[in-house]
Formats: C-alpha cells, structure tokens, sequence
C-alpha cells in the first residue's frame, strides 16, 4: 500500500529512527515492525544518551537503555512514544523480536527496567512463539509481542503467553534460512488460541507480577584465621599494597615473619602482640598493615565471625549470593525508582518469608543486605510450556548398547575371515 500510493509513499521518513524521529509529534492507532535483530547503536550513541538524559519520558527512551549492540528495545520504545494516550483513542503495537528482549539483562540493567516498565504499566498484552526457520536470512526462534494501552477488562493485569512453535509446515523449496511456513490454518489456530483467552496447552495466563523478582543480596559473615605458612608468605610477597616498600625492606620484613612459621590463631590481637617485635622493626603505614594481615588471613568456616566496632558481622565478598525473591501479589503501578516499595512492610515480609524457608535452613547466620535489593523483569516462555519427559529406562537402554556390541563384533568377525 505504502509503495504503490504516492501519498503514502511521500510519509516515508528516511535516516535513523534512533537518532531522529521521522514522525515527531505525531501519534498513531496501529503499530506494526519486524526490525532487524541485534542490531547495534553505537554509532547514534551520543543522539540517543543525550535524548534519554534531558527528555527523560517525555523522550523516546526514558524507561532505559539496552546493551549498546541490541537496539531491539530502543524501536519497541520508540513505538510506544507513538501509541495515543487513554483519551485521544489509545493504539496497539505489535513487534516481532529474536528471543534476547525476554529475558537479557539482570535486575537493574536497562532491558530489565524497560521490561519493568512495560509491564508495570500494564501494556504488555501478549507474547507469541512462532516457529523457527521462518525468515531468510537466519534460522532462530523468533517471538511477536503485543503491546496495548487499550487493554479488554479480563485482560488487566495478565499477559497472555501463546506456544505456536509447532505451527507450521515444511516448504518445498528453502530460500536461504526459511524452511518453513506458516499455513493459512496455522495463522488462523494462532489468532484463536489469542482470541479465546483460554488457559491450555499452547496458552498460559499469568499476571504481571509474575515475571518480575526482587534480586536481594545475600551476605555470610567472614570468618578468618591468621596463619604464617610459606603459602601466607609468598601472597605477602606479591602484595602490590607493599610496592612503595623497597625490595630489601620488603624481604627482610617477609623474613622477619618467616621466624614464626607455623604460628596460627583466630585472635586477631593475640598475635598482634606475639608478633608486636616484628612491626617494631619496620615503619609501615596503615595501610601497608592491614595488607600484611590481609595476607596471612586465610578463611576457616569454623572460627568466629570478624565485626565491626558496632559488633555486626563483616560480609565475606567470596561467599557473597543472591536470590530472586518473588514479589507480593497484587497490582504493581510503575515508578521509574521502586526503591520505596522495596522498603515497603509487604515487600521486606516477602524477603524474610522467602530466607526463612529457602536459605537459613541450609546457610544459618545469612543476612540480606537491603541497599542493594533490586527489582528485575523477565519473560521465560519456554520454561512456561516446559513438559518434562523421563529418560527411557535403563533396561532398554542396556539391551540397546548390548546389541549394539554385538553388531559391531559380528562387522568386526565378517573383516578378520
């Protein structure tokens, strides 16, 4: 239509829908791309920073920004800046993406907070799976999503996820990496399992929230004992902290030490003062003192837990974890910081509720470090329509590989005559 009518073809906008906006100001009611996948941005970095930073929302890409070599969210964003608002008749989106928007990005990256936004605003309709091997130039699984602000009352709060990846047959002639097609009666099952709105096999119905976590942080406390070994010493050795050190002080002072080979405990003070003849010698700052005693901790699950002048716990970095804690049910209305919900009573019993059952059982003494509790989204469809299939017995597995012993023995016989 748009390339055989002159008037349409005339409201084609050339350049870079990152960098400019062909349709400035302007809204419409439908929506529909197949942009290509993965494709970088990074040479309309700075026009598209520069946008998200002084617009903000009231720019194209105010929810965030993906990974500079996937621009796949930078065009769905650029699309719902075009959708009408609730009061001038609202608009439907519809776009077709490789599997990466659904669930690339941890909680707090800029993929998870545009997912965020989608659906915390509660525009994410549906998400299809359509067969692999559909387009030309490459072969992967490719997904539709269906985005609206005009949403029907029974669909409020869901989205509707639909498997349509058996739906298609073979063609009688590739052309490049598209084997298959989708039929006229496959296109028509697919809109009726979205008509229908229908939990089944190929359809499932969830809320928004439940693709969205809390990413809680979980600590351990550090547990330390002093030792002087020649394992202790050669990291003393190697420490770059002691660099301002020449290399003649530095190996007297390593020597020095090494007169105590052998020497272990869990008191920190206690060896202070054993040790005390050894720090006389030498005129080391702090620092440099708090890396020779950095150097000869070694981690034992069995002595008691360093703290701080207050008495709480020290976190140990290498036993540091994290958990993606559910969020509570309920309608979730979107704020670009949900810090204040994280704090929330509701938000904070989730947590505790999940550390009880789920990690102190198996790590006593965890702790979860609120501050850096993030929220994260994610689609994982296919988990979704996962169907789990035993492995065949291991009877018939055996009988196989006997026989195949066998077969092989008996080739073998008929070569050796």
């Amino acid at each position: 239509m748009m390339l055989k009518d002159p008037e349409h073809r005339a409201r084609i906008a050339h350049g870079n829908s990152f960098s400019t906006d062909g349709h400035a100001g302007e809204r419409f009611d439908y929506l529909l791309a197949n942009p290509p996948f993965g494709v970088e941005w990074k040479k309309v970095r700075d026009e598209v920073e520069k946008e998200s930073k002084t617009l903000g929302f009231a720019g194209r890409f105010g929810a965030g920004l993906p990974r500079i070599n996937d621009g796949s969210f930078l065009f769905l964003q650029h699309m719902i800046h075009k959708m009408k608002p609730v009061e001038e008749g609202e608009s439907r989106v519809a776009i077709v993406f490789n599997g990466s928007p659904l669930f690339t990005g941890a909680a707090g990256s800029g993929e998870s907070e545009i997912r965020r936004w989608i659906l915390e605003n509660d525009w994410l309709e549906a998400v299809v799976a359509l067969p692999d091997q559909l387009f030309y130039n490459t072969g992967i699984s490719t997904y539709f999503w269906i985005v609206t602000n005009r949403k029907a009352p029974e669909r409020r709060g869901k989205v509707q996820l639909v498997d349509a990846r058996a739906s298609w047959e073979k063609m009688r002639k590739s052309l490049g990496e598209k084997r298959k097609r989708i039929s006229d009666d496959g296109l028509a099952e697919i809109v009726r399992l979205y008509g229908d709105f229908e939990d089944n096999e190929h359809v499932k119905i969830l809320p928004n929230e439940s693709f969205g976590a809390m990413r809680v942080t979980v600590e351990r406390p550090l547990r330390l004992r002093w030792e002087i070994t020649d394992e202790t010493l050669a990291t003393l050795t190697a420490e770059r902290k002691l660099s301002k050190l020449n290399d003649e002080t530095r190996d007297e002072l390593v020597s020095a030490l090494g007169e105590y080979t052998g020497l272990s405990g869990t008191d920190r003070e206690a060896l202070a003062v054993k040790l005390s003849p050894v720090f006389a010698r030498f005129v080391l700052t702090r620092a440099q003192e708090t890396a020779v005693w950095d150097a000869l901790a070694v981690r034992d699950p069995e002595a008691p837990a360093i703290t701080d002048r207050r008495g709480d716990p020290l976190p140990d970095p290498e036993m540091r974890d994290h958990e993606n804690v559910p969020l509570p049910e309920g309608a979730v209305v979107y704020e670009a910081d949900p810090t204040a919900r994280l704090e929330s009573a509701e938000y904070r019993a989730a947590v505790r509720d999940h550390m009880e059952k789920e990690v102190l059982p198996y790590v006593p003494g965890a702790w979860v470090d609120h501050d850096k509790t993030k929220v994260g989204y994610e689609i994982p469809l296919t988990r979704h329509f996962y169907v789990y299939k035993p492995p065949r017995p291991l009877e018939e597995i055996d009988a196989e590989i006997k026989g195949l012993e066998k077969e092989i023995q008996d080739l073998l016989a008929e070569v050796t005559k």
